[in-house]
């Protein structure tokens, strides 16, 4: 069946369009590339910072609970309360000793002059009241310098206890500002990280919808000869060769253009074949 009159200046014209179309690579270029990538967000970018300057921060803190240990470790044993004794515990003890010694020799005086009025100076009931006297001033001075350095000890012991109570609670304290350093900079660091995530998606989507338009923008010259093309063969009476054209990368739009004009060919060979 020869082609219709009508049809053949548009089979021609199709022709000729197909040709200038096809002649012209598709610059893939509009809608290729790292351009439509997302890159870091800045709440990433910011993240990864806040990371790095986190590195070891806790440090200090660690360093610090080690030292009270350390100095706790020092508060330990028999000896330990000998560097909180006061530097003037001796000089306390000899002021008190030379103050009750006084007061002994005053009372002793006491005794002999009481002797010699009665006149008993010199005689065996003095001896005997010196010798008393004696023996229960020895006793008393002996009390008093145990009583002194027995208080000096236990001031010193309870500092001590206090200073290892301390230097434990500094310990624990900064072992647990350590661990919040930690803790407070990995949620802070997670934060900003899924917030950029999340930014970069939204980012990510526009540029996808950018370069799905840019695709479809490039290979709008070739779908509308492709509907040129199946609405000329069913004029022709070859039915329609039209097929979807595919910008999202799967099969090539000139290849589904070509396809069409393989169609077409037959009009050609009607238009040329039956002259």
């Amino acid at each position: 069946m020869a082609l219709p009159d009508y049809l053949k200046d548009t089979s021609k014209d199709f022709a000729k369009q197909l040709t200038a179309t096809t002649s012209v690579p598709i610059d893939t270029s509009k809608f290729t590339g790292r351009g439509f990538v997302a890159g870091e967000d800045a709440l990433q970018t910011q993240a990864i910072n806040l990371a790095r300057q986190g590195v070891g921060s806790f440090q200090p803190f660690l360093q610090a609970a080690q030292t009270a240990v350390g100095t706790q470790a020092g508060l330990t044993g028999p000896q330990a309360f000998q560097q909180f004794m006061s530097p003037f515990q001796q000089q306390v003890i000899d002021t008190t000793l030379a103050d009750l010694d006084r007061q002994q020799a005053i009372q002793r005086q006491g005794i002999r002059d009481q002797a010699a009025v009665s006149g008993a100076f010199g005689g065996g009931r003095e001896g005997v009241q010196l010798g008393e006297f004696d023996a229960s001033a020895l006793r008393n001075r002996a009390n008093l310098l145990a009583t002194l350095q027995q208080q000096g000890f236990t001031q010193a012991n309870q500092l001590a206890n206090t200073a290892f109570q301390q230097q434990g609670n500094l310990a624990a304290q900064q072992m647990g500002l350590s661990n919040f350093q930690r803790g407070s900079m990995g949620q802070d660091v997670a934060a900003l990280g899924n917030l950029g995530a999340f930014r970069q998606g939204l980012t990510q989507s526009q540029l996808t919808a950018d370069q799905q338009a840019a695709r479809t923008a490039a290979f709008e010259p070739i779908q509308r000869l492709d509907q040129y093309g199946a609405g000329l063969g069913r004029l022709a009476g070859f039915g329609s060769t039209a097929q979807p054209i595919d910008t999202g990368g799967g099969a090539s739009p000139l290849a589904t253009a070509l396809s069409t004009a393989t169609g077409i060919a037959g009009i050609f060979g009607k238009l040329y074949g039956n002259r």
